[in-house]
């Protein structure tokens, strides 16, 4: 009876702690075989900084601790990996197979030899971005690794879009028996720590799409703004001598898109909300333009997408080949005004917006203008204007804005399944994934 006793009460401890013995078994450092790679994209997936001991004598621990805080404090999904030269980092795919096997969507930069690059998923940062940054650092012939490093993350901190991956949070170079215990409390209630992320992950991604929708606010009530000073300058009086029916309803839908576009703002909640009121703005446009040319007399102007340079122009006049900053060049409306500025060989009036990196051209201005554009263009029509930016990049992700935010954001995890076309930045001399574009020679040059 004893022995019964016994085995009633001491069975579900040792269930415990043979669980708690897994944990360990899984967590401890250098508990498991691993070199190479998939040492450091362990090593990445807990903290933001690896430096490989082969590469210590140029990256210090202390130095590495230092801008791993730094990232941290960001709050931003930069991975930095210090590498010695050896065969099991080849230059022309370590940074892809770094990024795979971390599998989170992040800015990833690497230190190899006495050679430096990066590149980045474009949600994150656009491949131009990281380009300029790379040949930054480069041509700045930093002597020191830890230099060469830090004036990268200063910069890559200030522009990433994204979050901190969730596990840097719990990440620690130890692990004691108090989080032991702490794990197995976790295991016996079930569940509690993956609720907790999941809460965690959602208000991140309300907090993102809070933040930019106020973004978005501010470059939509400049449009709403744009087109009500275009309904005054016109001018127009139903009443007016020679006005007729059909001048009437063109004004009449104008003043109809103008109220809409102000009321669809106004209750917008989310992001994706934008695309009904720049739609209606566009809608609005093409009324006026056809006013005007009934005013004046002259043909009724072809429907058309509006200026592709910045939609607040009206609707375009013709196509014309363009490129944007290091990418291929394809057709792209644009207004009369622009393609005189193209023809004489002059940059066209872009629409830029207010980024942590500056005003930028909106296709090069980070996933939340996706709605805007697309209420202006059509969603199925942009990503080929904008192929090789990182607009167009995102939206022609599997989940691209539609309602809201979709597709892993910086910092969230992603495996393997992401575009190498998708994640670039400075290569170059064949290497890398996006063909070119590298700086002082390419790869992984001094």
């Amino acid at each position: 009876m004893k022995t019964a006793t016994r085995r009633v009460l001491f069975g579900p401890l040792l269930l415990l702690v043979a669980a708690l013995l897994a944990v360990v078994t899984v967590l401890a450092p250098g508990a498991h075989a691993a070199d190479g790679l998939d040492e450091a994209a362990a090593a990445l997936k807990k903290g933001p900084v690896y430096v490989d001991p082969r590469a210590a004598g140029e990256f210090s621990s202390g130095q590495a601790d230092a801008l791993a805080k730094k990232i941290k404090d960001a709050d931003k999904p930069v991975f930095v990996a210090v590498l010695p030269r050896a065969p099991e980092y080849p230059p022309q795919t370590v940074l892809r197979d770094l990024r795979t096997k971390v599998g989170i969507s992040g800015v990833y930069a690497i230190e190899l030899g006495n050679g430096f690059n990066a590149g980045a998923d474009t949600r994150v940062m656009s491949h131009s971005s990281v380009q300029n940054l790379v040949g930054a650092v480069k041509r700045s012939q930093y002597p020191t690794v830890s230099e060469r490093l830090n004036s990268f993350v200063d910069s890559a901190d200030a522009q990433a879009n994204g979050h901190a991956p969730t596990a840097w949070d719990a990440g620690s170079s130890g692990f004691d028996v108090g989080t032991a215990i702490g794990l197995g409390v976790l295991i016996a209630v079930g569940g509690g720590g993956a609720y907790a992320i999941a809460r965690r992950n959602r208000r991140r991604k309300e907090a993102a799409e809070r933040a930019a929708l106020e973004d978005l606010r501010v470059v939509v009530d400049e449009d709403i703004t744009a087109f009500g000073e275009e309904l005054d300058r016109l001018d127009f009086s139903p009443g007016e001598p020679g006005a007729d029916d059909a001048m009437r309803a063109d004004y009449s839908h104008a003043l109809d898109a103008y109220e809409t576009a102000k009321s669809a703002m106004a209750a917008a909640q989310h992001p994706g909300d934008v695309q009904g009121v720049t739609e209606a703005l566009e809608d609005g446009r093409f009324s006026l333009a056809t006013l005007a040319a009934r005013r004046a007399g002259e043909p009724l102007p072809e429907r058309r997408l509006p200026c592709f340079f910045d939609p607040r122009h009206g609707p375009s006049v013709a196509d014309v080949q363009w490129a944007p900053a290091g990418g291929a060049e394809r057709t792209v409306p644009v207004c009369a005004a622009d393609k005189t500025r193209l023809d004489e060989g002059l940059e066209p009036m872009a629409r830029t917006v207010r980024t942590a990196a500056g005003d930028r051209p909106y296709w090069d201005a980070g996933p939340a203008y996706a709605p805007w554009a697309g209420g202006y263009f059509g969603g199925g029509l942009l990503p080929g204007l904008l192929v090789g930016t990182m607009l167009g990049n995102m939206m022609m992700a599997p989940h691209a804005y539609g309602a809201g935010f979709g597709g892993p954001e910086g910092g969230d995890v992603s495996g393997s399944d992401f575009s190498a076309d998708d994640f670039g930045g400075g290569f170059g001399d064949g290497g890398g994934f996006d063909g070119g574009g590298g700086f002082d020679g390419g790869g992984f040059g001094g």
